[in-house]
Formats: structure tokens, sequence, C-alpha cells
């Protein structure tokens, strides 16, 4: 298990702070990059062609090691909602196909299928919320012959309820279906394997689990559709960019791998130090590590929500660090702005109060959190 981290990061003691799904605190380390950062862009005379591609290099490097693939299959993304367009754009979807998708799904997630959906005269098909959170089994029961494409997430971001993206890519493959998964809720803080799911497109932003900051997120995308179309067509991600003496001498070819996906201002002298910090100290704490530490946490917050009378999914059906717990009657109308008055900060998603812990809360916190539940 992990030791207490509260110290690497800037929050006050009077702070319960219990709300990483809506966004991350940054590592006390990553705000010092990026006040250097800010610093470096005013003395530009410094930076060098050089410094455009190695920042995202290190930064591919990284996340690849986060989810178990290489560098040449990560694109440098803005957003959730470019990715998912990007997976729009290059996965086939003919007359009469299907694109699953989960009841309640994040939008980000959801408009770029409906697109695609009615330009190819397809159809969404949304697997209906499970009354025991068995989703897994809800979604493969919806996959079938006309299914074109997967599209869910690791767990469901109103509430944690988990999905076996293992068990879902097998049958995804089994129906020659496509599996695009939204990682914004997962990445970071649960171990995940590009070898045991077998996946075409992978997405995610920076600013949740991942410790990082807005707008910086990251695409996985299979080798099959590496030669596929880019959403724009930057300077960057063209073969030769690195001389800039020569951006003129136009080409056709593009950066090798996942390159030609990226975003235009891929090199964000900015974002990318802060992000490289935080992906570093991940990985140092190692994911699995992180898993287990914050599933000790979201087990005693399940314990002692029951307890109060909410419900709670059971720990088999909830991933380990991201939980949703509800009231027979509903979410009481000024819950939120009574726990931010205490400063105990959680959110409201849905039916959910959604409750996302991470290394830096302390029993102190727990406490203090039940003890304005109760």
């Amino acid at each position: 298990m992990i030791p207490n981290q509260r110290s690497l990061f800037s929050i006050p003691d009077d702070i319960a702070y219990f709300n990483c799904a809506y966004t991350s605190p940054l590592l006390k380390t990553a705000e010092s990059e990026g006040r250097q950062a800010v610093t470096a862009k005013g003395r530009p005379w410094n930076i060098t062609p050089a410094d455009f591609f190695k920042t995202i290099e290190t930064l591919r490097g990284l996340f690849a090691q986060i989810i178990a693939c290489t560098g040449e299959d990560i694109a440098i993304i803005p957003a959730v909602s470019y990715g998912i367009a990007l997976a729009a754009k290059n996965l086939p979807v003919f007359q009469g196909q299907e694109i699953v998708v989960i009841e309640d799904q994040f939008p980000s997630n959801i408009y770029s299928w409906e697109r695609v959906a009615r330009e190819k005269k397809g159809a969404i098909q949304t697997v209906k919320r499970p009354g025991n959170h068995d989703w897994t089994s809800a979604v493969i029961k919806g996959i079938n012959k006309k299914t074109a494409i997967v599209a869910v997430p690791n767990c469901h971001w109103t509430d944690g309820s988990l999905l076996d993206l293992v068990r879902i890519g097998k049958a995804c493959r089994d129906h020659g279906a496509a599996l695009v998964i939204d990682g914004t809720q997962s990445l970071g803080a649960m171990p995940f394997s590009i070898k045991a799911v077998k996946p075409d497109f992978v997405i995610t932003t920076a600013h949740k689990w991942l410790l990082g900051p807005y707008s910086l997120g990251f695409c996985y995308v299979a080798r099959q559709w590496q030669n596929g179309t880019p959403l724009e067509e930057n300077w960057l991600n063209r073969e030769g960019s690195e001389d800039f003496s020569r951006l003129v001498d136009y080409r056709d070819e593009y950066q090798p791998g996942s390159r030609r996906f990226d975003v235009g201002g891929a090199s964000n002298f900015v974002l990318a130090p802060i992000a490289e910090v935080a992906l570093k100290q991940l990985l140092d704490w190692d994911i699995q590590k992180i898993s287990e530490t914050i599933q000790l946490k979201i087990d005693l917050i399940a314990e002692k929500a029951q307890s109060l009378g909410f419900r709670v999914p059971s720990k088999s059906m909830r991933a380990p660090h991201l939980i949703g717990i509800t009231l027979p009657g509903g979410v009481p109308e000024k819950l939120i702005k009574k726990l931010s008055s205490e400063q105990i900060f959680v959110s409201i998603r849905g039916h959910s109060i959604r409750i996302a812990p991470h290394l830096h809360n302390t029993d102190k916190d727990l406490d203090r959190l039940f003890s304005a539940l109760g």
C-alpha cells in the first residue's frame, strides 16, 4: 500500500476533497513546473525547434507505459471529444449497423456516434442501466451481428459501476465489432492493458486521474487504423517537419505511427511539463498500488454509507477508486451546498452522490464526510 501523499499536494488541512472524478489537484512539483514553463515562454529565444518535438515524445512514451503499449501508438489530443471524433471518422459503419453505448454515458462519447448513425443510416443501441449494476453482461448481450462499434467506459462516470473490458473486448472480436474506450474516469487509477483488452481506440483527458492539466489528453490508435485520416492537417504531423527551414516544401507523407492524429499545437510548452511530472509520479507510485490503496478508502466509504442507509454497488460491481451512493428518496436538494460550506467536496451525478478520493485523503477527511452526511 502507498502511505498518505497529502504533503505532495497544495491541499489545506481544512479541505476534504473527494472530487478527483471532477478534476484532480495538481502535485506541487507539477505546479512548480508549470510556473517555470510560463516563465520560459517569456524568453522565446531559448526555445529551439527540437523543443517542439522533445516534450510531446516524452509524453507519448510515459502514457504508453500507463496502458502497456508503445509511444508509436499514442496521439496527443486536447479533449476526449476530439479523440472520439477521430475514432468516429476512421471506423467503418454501414447502413443498418449499430453503435452500442450505455445509458447516461458521458456526452463526449455520445454526440459523435449520433452523427455517424444519422449520416450512415445506422442506429444507436443504448444498453439500459441494469438494476444489479452488471454492465458487462448487459453490454455483451447487446452485441450482435449488426454491431459495428461498441463505445463504452471502464466504469460509469456517475457512480463508478464497473465494466469488464477484457470480456467486452472478446465479445466485440467475436462479432467483428470495433471497441472504443473512454478511459477518462479510470486511466491512472485502474490498471489497464492494451494487450489484454485489444481495443481499437482508447481516449482520455489528463486533468482527472492522470493528475494533469486541462486541454491535454491522449488517444491510443490500434495499428490497423494508424494509416487513417486525421481530423486536421497541421504542419507538425507531416514528415520532415523537424526542419523548420523547409516547411514550405509541402509533404504528403505523415510522421510515423499515430502522430498524424496529433492536434495542431500538440507541443504545448506550458501543459506538457505539468503532464510529464504527473505521469512520472503515477508510474513511480505504480498504478496497481494506486488502485489497491484507493480501494481501501472506497471499501470503507461503502461500509459507512450503508450504515447510514445509502445504497451502494456491490464490491464486485464497482471500480476500486470511484463510488456513487444513493438514497431511496433521491439526493437532498441542498446537499452539495451544505457540504461545500463545511469545506467537503463531492459531486452529484445523475442520482448518485459521487465520491472520488485519492492518495491525499486522510482518515480525518472520511470522518468529516460521513459526519456531515449523517
